[in-house]
């Protein structure tokens, strides 16, 4: 199916904590993307939100770390910009970054699986969640997609490379 929105996790997906025992970086240099990743994404012709050709593009990441103390949510933003740009080679349109930033086990409707996040990206782009595909590495990130009612593909898969174990 061609899809007119993909939506990627961060941690796991696009980028990897270089930081031993840490799973998630907590300022900047502590991450690296992955090999592959700017490869494949440019091969994608990426639209911004209102644009009338292209696949639209966005981030849904749970950063815990923001409600349990490691770093601050404008933090989390940055790298999470950061990320983006290191990966899609442009800066993401407002909105394109979601972030769940409250403590894991907060009850919050945003962090996924919950599908707040990626209901607010399909919302934004005015798709359907049919033609939207969510890449992750985890199990929340499945289940946040069939939450939301779109596509689900692990981020082996999408960027061809082993799964981690």
């Amino acid at each position: 199916m061609d899809y007119r929105l993909i939506i990627f996790d961060a941690d796991g997906t696009l980028r990897f904590c270089t930081v031993e025992g840490q799973p998630c970086p907590n300022r900047d240099g502590e991450w690296e993307l992955y090999p592959g990743v700017v490869e494949k994404l440019s091969e994608i012709d990426w639209a911004h939100p209102g644009d009338e050709d292209g696949i639209g593009y966005g981030i849904a990441s749970n950063q815990g770390g923001v409600g349990v103390g490691y770093f601050s949510l404008e933090t989390a933003e940055e790298l999470l910009e950061k990320t983006f740009r290191d990966a899609f080679g442009f800066s993401p349109a407002p909105g394109t970054v979601e972030i769940c930033p409250h403590h894991p086990r907060s009850g919050c409707s945003c962090r996924k699986p919950d599908p707040e996040m990626l209901n607010r990206l399909i919302d934004l782009y005015g798709v359907e969640p049919g033609e939207v595909l969510f890449v992750g590495d985890r199990e929340a990130d499945r289940a946040a997609a069939e939450n939301a009612g779109c596509d689900f593909q692990w981020a082996s898969e999408f960027f061809a490379r082993e799964p981690e174990s």
